[in-house]
């Protein structure tokens, strides 16, 4: 009898290393979230989303530049799929994107689970 393998289950283990890989991790969107964090910016940016949506002039005073910077910034994110955004009125809201994010708890910080990986954003420091 051949039986066909469970979608979730692992390769067989004579598998070459690129497939069991290919199985587990799907790198061009893993480097694409990866690739949009890599700016101490806009993990700064992705640190105040935490607590909710923003409008872009909040991120720009929380970064200390202007709202050009921090538009520029927003759209990297956007562009990634890690950040969404909703108009209201004449405001637009960004906030993190909700099927990426993993609300903390007061004993566990948020993350963002992208599926290769998962990054822990840190718990939340009170603004002085």
């Amino acid at each position: 009898m051949n039986r066909q393998p469970h979608p979730g289950s692992l390769p067989n283990p004579r598998t070459s290393l690129k497939a069991i890989m290919a199985h587990f991790l799907n790198a061009p969107d893993c480097a694409k979230f990866l690739k949009a964090l890599g700016d101490p910016t806009r993990l700064q940016i992705v640190e105040f989303l935490q607590d909710g949506p923003q409008t872009v002039t909040a991120i720009a005073e929380h970064i200390g530049g202007e709202i050009a910077k921090a538009s520029h910034h927003l759209h990297v994110l956007s562009h990634a799929g890690l950040v969404i955004t909703e108009r209201d009125g004449k405001f637009s809201y960004y906030s993190l994107a909700p099927d990426i994010l993993m609300p903390g708890s007061p004993r566990a910080p948020s993350s963002l689970e992208f599926g290769c990986c998962r990054l822990q954003l840190g718990r939340k420091t009170p603004s002085r």
